[in-house]
Order: C-alpha cells, then sequence, then structure tokens
C-alpha cells in the first residue's frame, strides 16, 4: 500500500532565492554547487575547480568569509561575496547536561526552531540531528509527535546542523597546525526531530555533503539514519545513501504498533519486515538495528520479547533497547530495569545484540523521545494526544 508522497516544495524554503538576495552554498552538492557557480558567471571550464577550492575552504576549514579564501583571485572572491553566502542556523540557547550531552536549540528560516543534541562518549562523539520542523507521523510515546509538523528542512539547514556543533565544539583544524585527527563528532544519527524519509531528497543531499571525503569527511558507517518505516523509501536509501539504518520498531503485534506508531497502518510489520530484508544486501551493511522503546505494560512482557525474535529471524540485527524518556503529559510510563533487562535476556539469548541505552541529557529534555523546539506554531493539545493514544 503506497502512501501519496508529501511534496516536498510545499514543505521546503527553496534553496534558491529571489535574484535580489544571495544564494547559500551550505548543502549544495558538489554538481549543484558547479551549476550555481556557472551561472553566477564562473567560465564553465573552470567550474569544476572552483567547487573543488571553495568545498575545500567552507567543509574541511570551516570558513566563512570568501575574502579569505586566499587561494582565489580577489575578484573572484568579490563575485562569490556578491552572489552566495555560508549561513548556518543561530543557535539560540545551548544547554549542557551533567554528563555532558550538549543539546542547541537552533533557528532557521522563517522564524521556527529545531533541536540538535551532541553526545561525548569514550572515544567517539554522536550528533543526533533533526530533519523537520516538527513530525507528520506523531508516535504517541515521543515528544517531538506532539508538534505537528510545519516544514521539511533544506540540505542547507541538515548540513548547517553538523557545521555549528564542530564551530562550538572547536573542531575545525587550525591552518598551520598539525592536523588533530580525533574526532569529536565521529558519527551521525538521523534520529531527531522528524522523519527522515518523508524529506527524502534534502536527507540525501546533505548526507552527500557530509561524507564527502575532501570536507567533513564522515564514512557512511559513521551515518545512522532513523525512519519509522516509510516502506517505500527503503530500497533508495540503501541505494541512494548507504548509510546505515535503524528502524523505530517498538511493537512486535500490528494493534500495539497501531497505537504506538501509526504509520504501521499504512506499511504494517509484515511489509515493513519484507522491505528490510533486501537492505543489508543493497547498502553493503552489516546489520539493521531495531529500537525498541520499553513502555511499561505496553511492549515489554516475555512473550513481547519471544514474538520480536521470532519476527527478526533471517534479518542481520541489533536490538536496542531504550528506557521510555518521559516528558510532560507523557501518556506512558518507562518499564523496570528488572523488566527491561528480562526482556533484554531473552533476545540476547536467542543470539541478537540487545543492549540497554543508557539514557543521555534527561535533565535538559535532550534524551531519546524529548526534542520538541519552542515553536509554537502547529502544537498539539492533551486532549489530541489522549484521542491517538487510547488513553
Amino acid at each position: 500500500m503506497n502512501a501519496a508522497p508529501i511534496t516536498q516544495d510545499l514543505l521546503t524554503i527553496p534553496r534558491k532565492l529571489p535574484d535580489a538576495a544571495r544564494q547559500n552554498i551550505v548543502g549544495l552538492t558538489r554538481e549543484q554547487l558547479r551549476e550555481a557557480l556557472i551561472e553566477a558567471g564562473t567560465p564553465e571550464r573552470q567550474a569544476r575547480m572552483r567547487v573543488g577550492q571553495i568545498w575545500q575552504w567552507v567543509y574541511y576549514w570551516g570558513q566563512r568569509d570568501f575574502a579569505r579564501m586566499t587561494n582565489l583571485a580577489k575578484d573572484y572572491r568579490a563575485l562569490l561575496a556578491e552572489k552566495f553566502e555560508i549561513s548556518l542556523p543561530e543557535i539560540v540557547t545551548r544547554q549542557v547536561s551533567a554528563d555532558g550531552t550538549r543539546k542547541y536549540l537552533l533557528r532557521i528560516a522563517g522564524g521556527h526552531e529545531v533541536e540538535t543534541v551532541y553526545i561525548p562518549e569514550e572515544n567517539r562523539g554522536t550528533l543526533c540531528i533533526s530533519s523537520q520542523v516538527g513530525c507528520t507521523l506523531t508516535c504517541s510515546f515521543c515528544h517531538t509527535g506532539t508538534q505537528k509538523l510545519v516544514r521539511n528542512l533544506t540540505a542547507g539547514e541538515i548540513v548547517g546542523q553538523v557545521m555549528v556543533a564542530r564551530d562550538d565544539l572547536g573542531e575545525w583544524p587550525e591552518p598551520g597546525q598539525p592536523k588533530d585527527e580525533t574526532r569529536l563528532v565521529s558519527n551521525v544519527v538521523l534520529m531527531g526531530m522528524g522523519e527522515p524519509l518523508y524529506n527524502f531528497d534534502n536527507v540525501r543531499d546533505a548526507m552527500k555533503v557530509v561524507m564527502d571525503g575532501e570536507g567533513i569527511s564522515l564514512s557512511r558507517r559513521r551515518i545512522t539514519l532513523s525512519t519509522s518505516g516509510i516502506v517505500p523509501e527503503i530500497a533508495r536509501t540503501a541505494e541512494e545513501i548507504g548509510c546505515l539504518l535503524a528502524v523505530s520498531f517498538h511493537a512486535t503485534d500490528d494493534a500495539t504498533r497501531d497505537r504506538l506508531v501509526p504509520i504501521n497502518r499504512k506499511w504494517n510489520i509484515e511489509a515493513l519486515l519484507d522491505a528490510l530484508r533486501d537492505y543489508p544486501r543493497l547498502s553493503n551493511s552489516e546489520r539493521i538495528t531495531f529500537e525498541y522503546v520499553m513502555l511499561d505494560g505496553v511492549n515489554d512482557s516475555d512473550e513481547d520479547a519471544r514474538r520480536l525474535v521470532r519476527l527478526i529471524r533471517g534479518i542481520p540485527a541489533k536490538i536496542n533497547l531504550i528506557p521510555f524518556n518521559e516528558w510532560p503529559g507523557a501518556p506512558y510510563r518507562r518499564s523496570s530495569w528488572e523488566r527491561i533487562e528480562a526482556f533484554a535476556d531473552i533476545v540476547h539469548k536467542a543470539g541478537y545484540a540487545s543492549p540497554i541505552r543508557t539514557p543521555r541529557g534527561e535533565d535538559i529534555m535532550a534524551a531519546c523521545g524529548q526534542l520538541k523546539s519552542a515553536t509554537e506554531r502547529g502544537r498539539k493539545s492533551r486532549a489530541e494526544i489522549a484521542a491517538e493514544t487510547g488513553a
């Protein structure tokens, strides 16, 4: 069963602004940047070389001022400054948790706001980025789901989150200094606000920029895209992005998943699993991550664990068990630690890795499922939430 695609033109601010305004080059793919440079007056025979030069300044050195791109002629730098800009989302607030987690509230075009979270860990740092303002899926356990979808993020706004975090962490290399091989942002997860596969083109283009080896240079094995199960886009993700895939699964029968993850009413568990079986082969990935939030008395029984194992049989997989992160007005409670461990034990004995995710940043509402911007447009009432969850 196919759902009508969301019309991206109606939900995303166009990348090309009116003629009087300068065009933001952040988020343009190499080919898009080449076309933009030619349109602005760059000789076609020079365009590919100019792309490489500008790309390194912006994405390797983190430079925002065309005047400082010293391997370009002064008149060409002036042309660039006249026609283009290098613009990132604005940090509205920056909160730091007791565990070191950083949560950024970022303002984007139109005055809208999204949240981005940086999670430092031993030998790695994970940046959780958003793909939409709000979310269209209304998963009943997720705080973001209580904020209606406002619009898709542009590719530049997605890449911009990575660049803002690198700014704040001081991760850009210093000219003339020995290169520091430590990666503070070593992993990116598309697990923030929004459903990435309902903004496919912009997410794909943004990840092309992030993965490019001459700039930010994150391997596709360091990028994980989380989807609630937009079945028609799963094969495209494998073929056009090729990153790791995580699935917000959360239930082992359709009736429960319909309530927790409403997109299940369009593509049920059977349809989703059929699509997932081909993903490791198409993307050359080792395994799929199944995300499973632990809700007291809802999806956490021994039978649920055994049914989960039966459902995913034959799919190379890891099961991430996520203790429910509560938020004001949430209609669920976190499963007890004993219940979570018993569930994990059943999955582990069946041969699947079943790590229990340690909640991070709960004191600043930065944990999984807690993100929600301060944008007032399209808020849901508590009555709407209760009606959708059956609470």
